[in-house]
């Protein structure tokens, strides 16, 4: 079941879903505005191979900076965090869907990695991508995204005490690391 409203102004206020910080305002009716942070990451231009396998060339070639805004350029991906760190029980997921207002700039706001399972607690490293022809400027602080909230059975290993969760409590824009997966 989505969560509407008043059932996530509900969750939030008993502490069942931890939004830091929260404004009451974000409350949509079946989503939560989530804000974007001001640390952006990325990768520079270059012919070396990223293999996911090998931690130093995920690493390699990539910027950083701390700011109020930041240009994404027409093509250009990049790494951001979100404002807000949040924190789920056992019993909820929530997915991350980018707000009309700038897909209609070009600007999508993940590729991929739009879910959050039961029990992860840590800011959102989204995977922004400029699509239009033009430059968009990105502010920190602005609406960029929406978290949908379900509710689901318990899950008997959420992803705060399961083996091997990577992200839990990640801060900041966090490049991938499935280098610590096992090779196949």
């Amino acid at each position: 079941m989505i969560l509407v409203d008043w059932q996530i102004l509900d969750r939030i206020t008993r502490g069942f879903i931890q939004v830091d910080p929260f404004d009451p305002a974000l409350v949509q009716p079946n989503s939560l505005d989530i804000r974007l942070g001001n640390h952006f990451l990325w990768y520079e231009g270059g012919d070396d191979v990223i293999d996911p396998y090998r931690k130093e060339t995920i690493a390699s070639g990539t910027a950083d900076c701390f700011a109020d805004c930041i240009v994404l350029e027409p093509g250009r991906f990049m790494l951001a965090e979100t404002m807000e760190v949040i924190g789920l029980p056992d019993n909820i997921v929530a997915s991350i869907e980018g707000k009309s207002s700038i897909a209609r700039l070009g600007v999508e706001l993940h590729q991929t990695g739009g879910w959050i399972d039961a029990g992860f607690r840590g800011s959102i490293t989204l995977e922004m991508c400029n699509v239009n022809a033009r430059p968009v400027r990105m502010y920190a602080g602005m609406p960029v995204g929406q978290l949908v909230f379900y509710t689901t059975e318990r899950a008997a290993q959420p992803y705060n005490i399961r083996e091997g969760a990577k992200y839990m409590d990640q801060r900041q824009a966090t490049l991938s690391r499935y280098h610590e997966n096992p090779r196949c």
